[in-house]
């Protein structure tokens, strides 16, 4: 038999006192009506209900004082606040007061029955302890085998100095593993420096890496460390590498050749003791054959490729992800650490993800500042993820979901959409046109209108494992 829980309504409305306790009358809701805040205060304060519902502009007492003086002795008791002046001061009023909810009338009576179900499963869960899973605080999380195949990478590099190229879509988590291979690499005690090559202005990235010398530039009052120096005896972290300049890029190369630098404006070499791991999202081979990139800078870099997955392609980790980053949002903000109901979890594991991990994450900071209680259902996801389509991208036309992809893609601060797009969209129909012609390569390159060399050449590039054989 399902707990009868206790509501309390405090209003001096006779009319809203009648409409809540018939729409309230539930086999499952004890309802008490009261009129006045003064005359509820002691008895609230003796005898707790599971949920209070109180309006705002009362005599004497006011709903909000009476939240106050509640919530000091009883700081758990879930409140839904009404009032008829449904304005911006009364709604942050109501929930910098602590309010769970705000209900502006007039209100649905089904809405406030829904409402006041909630403030209850939000009570009952308040007195259930919350166990953070073990292991969250663990510098990459990831079961799915795509991850492990990172893992086998970090462990495989955990005693050597090389250079590493980290490949994978914004968003997806480059630096953190970058961090992990500084920290489980012997320069593990020396500084680990990353430096975001999209995020400077042309003309100061030179200075950035390689610092200046007094009187370099207008404005260069002082001699000045880069990042090569800074980072010396550990790790430099070079972020989004596609983006660097031409003339940098012949810097590095000679950096990484040599070992040695000269500051902006300077004369004496500097020599350094550095590892280079660089990321990017960017094909890396592409800008190369577009005379974008240098080849004798990539062939440097590439000694190691790690490829991090979209998070769409290790759904089963985003259970685990998403308890992670609730239990750091509520370190961050000082609050208590939301729980995912099933329902929410499963919905949130079928959606697309544009944005990766970074995406999760900022949703999860969203939930534990917006959510109304500790439990997440799926209704209080953000609008643009709860919509039941969602979840259910891929079905229907496609130039319909790939310009959905492309518009949450921007939303999600993606940059160069077409060096992201075009690779995969060619693997795509480079996989189905051999899947039609069972492995004949010749075939499938008359299917898609190329050339078999051009076949050949795309398959290196894209998909090298299908590269050799007939």
């Amino acid at each position: 038999m399902t707990d009868v829980a206790r509501v309390a309504v405090v209003d001096d409305d006779r009319a809203i006192r009648w409409v809540l306790e018939r729409a309230l009358a539930q086999p499952d809701l004890d309802v008490e009506c009261i009129e006045r805040a003064d005359l509820a205060l002691s008895r609230l304060l003796d005898d707790p209900p599971d949920v209070l519902v109180t309006d705002i502009r009362m005599p004497g007492i006011d709903g909000l004082d009476l939240m106050s003086r509640v919530r000091d002795v009883h700081p758990d008791l879930p409140v839904i606040v009404m009032t008829a002046h449904s304005d911006l001061d009364s709604a942050v009023a109501s929930y910098q007061g602590g309010a769970f909810e705000y209900l502006p009338k007039p209100f649905d009576v089904d809405e406030a029955l829904a409402l006041v179900r909630r403030a209850v499963a939000h009570a009952r869960e308040r007195k259930r302890p919350v166990s953070v899973p073990e292991g969250l605080d663990a510098e990459i999380i990831g079961e799915a085998p795509a991850m492990q195949e990172v893992f086998r990478a970090i462990g495989r590099l955990s005693h050597s100095h090389i250079t590493v190229l980290i490949n994978g879509e914004s968003g997806t988590g480059k630096e953190r593993v970058a961090r992990a291979l500084h920290q489980h690499s012997p320069r593990t005690g020396k500084p680990f420096i990353a430096l975001n090559m999209a995020a400077i202005p042309r003309d100061l990235i030179e200075s950035e890496l390689f610092g200046h010398e007094k009187g370099a530039f207008t404005g260069a009052t002082a001699q000045r460390q880069g990042r090569f120096e800074q980072a010396d005896g550990g790790t430099l972290f070079l972020d989004e590498i596609g983006d660097m300049p031409a003339e940098t890029q012949t810097r590095l190369l000679r950096v990484l050749a040599d070992g040695e630098f000269y500051r902006v404006g300077g004369h004496t070499p500097v020599k350094v003791d550095v590892r280079i791991i660089a990321a990017t999202h960017q094909n890396l081979e592409t800008l190369v054959e577009d005379g974008r990139f240098r080849e004798d800078l990539f062939h440097r870099l590439n000694v190691i490729r790690v490829h991090l997955p979209k998070l769409a392609e290790r759904r089963e980790d985003i259970p685990r992800l998403a308890r992670h980053f609730l239990a750091e949002a509520s370190k961050e903000l000082s609050t208590d650490v939301k729980v995912l109901t099933k329902d929410a979890e499963t919905h949130l594991t079928r959606l697309p993800w544009p944005g990766n991990v970074r995406q999760l994450e900022n949703t999860c900071r969203w939930l534990t500042v917006m959510a109304s209680g500790r439990e997440v259902l799926i209704e209080d996801l953000p609008p643009e993820l709860r919509e039941p389509e969602a979840a259910e991208r891929g079905n229907g036309d496609w130039r319909a979901a790939f310009r959905d992809w492309a518009d949450r893609a921007l939303a999600a601060g993606h940059t160069h959409l077409l060096e992201e797009a075009v690779p995969d969209f060619e693997k795509i129909l480079i996989e189905t046109a051999l899947k039609h012609t069972g492995g004949r390569k010749g075939e499938a390159a008359e299917l898609l209108g190329w050339g078999r060399n051009t076949l050949t050449r795309k398959l290196k590039t894209l998909l090298p494992a299908l590269a050799d054989g007939e």
